[in-house]
């Protein structure tokens, strides 16, 4: 992978917008430039599916028409100061302020022109967010999610070309793009041409160097994300003069299910489930960093944790998620009518883990906090039966990124855009600051499709005499 320093030439294939990747930033770069412009989407893998399709599709907005219709009062200040709470201020304010006024105008384009059908999550709050903004497919699949953005790209006659993996960015010597080489699966390599280039490539968590070198605490744990996030996109920007920023902020996961590796809902903590360890025993806020629990996780004997609940909760995620319900039929889910019988089901001491959830109740009878923080309320007590699953640690997706202005555009040291390449998603810098504890819920998708809306539109309108 690499930039090609060259005069521009004429090319037999050419195309105002050309976008690589066919995730959720560069599918919605693609619909977006649709409207100005024939944008072209190329694609490594056969079929689209990245790290967007391993997700739950959750996208979350503040401001959004489908919150106002649910009765849920948000507005794009609450989930600016929500970011920065969560990054600790450690996280560019212009990008976090972009990010959150854009992403309900983006929620409203995508259900509303696009005509992707999304509902709103209300069940899923907390976890930094001071209200309800989960935006996302009923199924509460990425799969889906994929499945309708690539619909509407096929509506609006936006051509995403698979099986054609970018190994060369071709750019003069004042870093514009003006075409890229790509390789088809028998080898034969061919080349378009393009006014200017978004690059949708996510990230690195697949590049075990890059890993390595910039978020060596996670290193060693597994990954759980999509094999082609290798960070070609990041490393071609900065060949083209672009920099870098948060290359350490990392998305992890502290509910896989393990063997099985599917990703089990937080709903089930949320609605007053706990983590034990393999000991029978608490070892943290579960509601306190939706990725930074990983970390914790890791550290228990193992590396891994149960979550028990109760029926209330397991039919709840039964009727929500479609990775539960995949793990219902693998018997992911253990059952007891008591919690001495669970615990002989799932081989941890009984008596503590009997002790453990009696505490936890009378702090939810007393509307108290516990040792390690969280605040327990009285309307989420559980009831036999009871419920458990073990869940294990994995990195998810890397946050850091290529620098981007208010119109997704690539920038340099000085803070000049570049010529004609824009970035969004995992290629582009994300609002959760330099570690694992500055991610929201929901944010890299939220980043995904209002960077790309963003960079599509900007991109449609830098062509031709423009350029």
């Amino acid at each position: 992978m690499s930039v090609k320093i060259c005069e521009p030439k004429d090319y037999d294939i050419s195309v105002p917008v050309l976008i690589i990747g066919a995730g959720a930033t560069g599918l919605c770069a693609a619909l977006a430039a649709s409207s100005e412009c024939t944008p072209l989407v190329l694609e490594a893998d056969a079929v689209p599916f990245g790290s967007t399709g391993m997700s739950y599709g959750g996208i979350c907005a503040a401001g959004s028409l489908l919150q106002k219709e649910a009765g849920v009062e948000d507005q794009p200040g609450w989930l600016y100061e929500d970011i920065l709470a969560a990054a600790r201020q450690q996280t560019d304010p212009a990008l976090a302020e972009l990010i959150a006024h854009e992403s309900g105008p983006a929620m409203d384009w995508l259900t509303g022109d696009c005509g992707i059908e999304l509902s709103l999550e209300k069940s899923w709050s907390g976890l930094g967010h001071r209200q309800p903004r989960m935006h996302a497919p009923a199924s509460r699949s990425g799969e889906d999610l994929m499945s309708m953005l690539l619909n509407a790209c096929e509506d609006r006659g936006v051509d995403v070309l698979c099986d054609a993996r970018v190994i060369t960015l071709m750019s003069d010597k004042e870093h514009r793009v003006h075409g890229v080489q790509y390789q088809r699966p028998d080898g034969e390599i061919e080349e378009v041409g393009c006014d200017s280039l978004v690059l949708a490539t996510c990230g690195f968590g697949a590049n075990h160097e890059m890993v390595a070198e910039h978020i060596p605490e996670i290193a060693e744990a597994e990954y759980y994300g999509h094999e082609s996030n290798k960070g070609d996109g990041i490393n071609w920007g900065l060949e083209l003069g672009g920099v870098v920023e948060d290359m350490g902020s990392y998305q992890a996961l502290g509910s896989l299910a393990k063997p099985h590796n599917l990703v089990i809902p937080h709903t089930l903590m949320i609605g007053g489930g706990v983590q034990v360890n393999l000991k029978g025993k608490r070892f943290e806020d579960e509601l306190d960093n939706i990725s930074g629990q990983a970390l914790d996780i890791l550290k228990q004997p193992e590396g891994v944790c149960y979550i028990v609940y109760d029926e209330r909760l397991h039919q709840q995620a039964e009727s929500t998620f479609a990775d539960y319900r995949t793990a219902i039929e693998m018997k992911a889910c253990k059952s007891a009518d008591s919690l001495a019988a669970l615990a002989e089901l799932i081989k941890l001491p009984a008596a503590t883990l009997e002790s453990t959830v009696e505490q936890v109740e009378q702090l939810k009878h007393d509307n108290q906090s516990c040792e390690f923080g969280r605040v327990f309320s009285t309307e989420l007590k559980l009831a036999p039966p009871y419920y458990a699953i073990k869940v294990g640690a994995a990195l998810f997706h890397t946050q850091g990124g290529l620098v981007i202005d208010n119109q997704a555009r690539v920038v340099d040291q000085e803070g000049n855009a570049l010529p004609n390449l824009f970035a969004g998603g995992g290629a582009a810098r994300s609002v959760s600051g330099p570690g694992i504890w500055g991610y929201l819920p929901a944010i890299g998708l939220c980043t995904a499709v209002t960077l790309g809306k963003l960079a599509g539109s900007a991109a449609a309108k830098l062509t031709g005499e423009n350029v």
